[in-house]
């Protein structure tokens, strides 16, 4: 049934994340999420398994990990509701805000930024680690800052747009099943020896997870790259011809607009655990990365939430004014 009040927590909670962002004192549900995978991933993995076995315990754990943490938050909102509405309202609000990383994310990129304009490199490596999966001790400036951009780019998507898709689309209940989803793909969706198969039905969940949103989220990076007076242009050009130039069906979408609205070359080979990956190369190298590119590209996934929130809080309004005009 289309709640309004589900719009108004959205909205609240985009404007509190984009305040406070998340606090690293306070608590948050995806550290509990986080607690609950490890457990059940130390209950339940056994590497000398089959690998049928092992994949079947890898859903088991997801049907666990989504029936617990849409149990928990149906549950604690329906307390708060017997209080008051408007204390609901207020639970619903933060767990909206909890779900969006917008802040944190435009936070440790800015972090980077300043780190290179301040010019030590070393200081820079050290804030880009804390946000990217690779090696970062002999990357270059460049490396550096190509880090920073494609990280802004890539969680545009499941750290901004997919969570506000999801919040719109069923309220914070939902909100926090895509983030527990999520969480899972980055805790064990790995192809190494220990989750090459416990951890597939994670990968795959998150792929089909993100794959409405991730398109979403491209088009309105390309429609942010018009606004800002990037080139547009280039954006609608490197995205459709990169974006699935990359392991995941979704990553490159909003990667590849954000390259081409820069006029950058992104990704390509890195070294993960002293290993170098061969991967291909997104955008055409118009120009070398500068620093400014770090805020640009925050820049780029602001306008593009923005966007988005506009458009799916509209829609969802629609539809709930019809539903109740029909009642």
């Amino acid at each position: 049934m289309p709640r309004f009040h589900v719009i108004i927590a959205v909205f609240l909670g985009f404007l509190l994340d984009c305040l406070v962002g998340d606090p690293e004192k306070l608590p948050h549900p995806v550290r509990f999420m986080g607690s609950g995978i490890a457990f059940f991933d130390r209950l339940l993995r056994k590497n000398e398994e089959p690998p049928l076995l092992q994949r079947l315990k890898g859903a088991l754990l997801i049907c666990l990990i989504v029936f617990a943490t849409a149990a928990s938050s149906w549950l604690l909102i329906f307390a708060f509701r017997f209080l008051h509405p408007l204390a609901a309202l207020a639970v619903e609000t933060l767990l909206c805000a909890q779900c969006l990383a917008a802040r944190n994310l435009r936070d440790e990129a800015m972090r980077v930024y300043h780190r290179l304009k301040a010019g030590s490199l070393a200081d820079a490596r050290r804030a880009v680690a804390r946000i990217v999966g690779r090696d970062t001790d002999r990357l270059d400036e460049a490396g550096v800052i190509r880090a920073a951009v494609e990280t802004v780019a890539e969680n545009t998507t499941d750290g901004v747009i997919a969570p506000l898709f999801y919040l719109v689309l069923g309220g914070p209940v939902l909100g926090m099943v895509y983030k527990a989803v999520n969480t899972m793909d980055s805790m064990i969706a790995y192809k190494n020896e220990r989750y090459r198969f416990f951890g597939t039905a994670a990968a795959r969940s998150d792929d089909v997870a993100n794959f409405i949103p991730a398109r979403l989220a491209a088009l309105a990076m390309l429609a942010a790259s018009f606004l800002l007076r990037f080139d547009a242009g280039s954006a609608w050009r490197i995205f459709r011809r990169d974006r699935y130039k990359h392991e995941s069906p979704n990553a490159a979408q909003t990667e590849s607009a954000c390259a081409g609205a820069l006029g950058i070359r992104l990704a390509g080979d890195a070294y993960y655990g002293g290993k170098l990956e061969h991967k291909p190369t997104l955008g055409d190298a118009l120009r070398p990365p500068e620093a400014q590119d770090i805020p640009r590209a925050t820049g780029l996934m602001y306008v593009a939430t923005v966007l988005c929130l506009l458009a799916f809080l509209l829609i969802r309004l629609a539809v709930a004014v019809l539903y109740y005009n029909a009642l």
